[in-house]
């Protein structure tokens, strides 16, 4: 099941990036040199090819979420982070007292 999302996510991220790259450039440079004209029409309903990439966008990240929820099955319950790091400085080895 695991492979199968991953091989989903995969698909779904080059769609994404296909249609981001395919969307007509509507300029403004985040809002930089707006006039009226450019104003009135980015109120107005997205083309097709932006729903579309909200679609694959919400797609891409629900399938994003389910391969976390599977993958934390294989993480050890009620470990910490700290523990591992103390039983592990026990293992580092010592120097010697007598430097000569």
């Amino acid at each position: 099941m695991e492979n199968i999302l991953l091989i989903i996510n995969i698909i779904l991220a080059a769609i994404l990036v296909l249609l981001v790259l395919f969307q007509k450039s509507e300029g403004g440079a985040l809002g930089i040199g707006v006039s009226q004209d450019n104003f009135m029409f980015s109120r107005s309903a997205g083309n097709f090819m932006t729903k579309a990439t909200a679609i694959v966008a919400t797609l891409f990240i629900i399938c994003s979420l389910g391969l976390t929820i599977i993958s934390r099955g294989d993480l050890p319950s009620n470990t910490s982070v700290i523990d591992k790091i103390e039983e592990n400085a026990d293992d580092a080895p010592k120097l010697p007292e007598n430097n000569n």
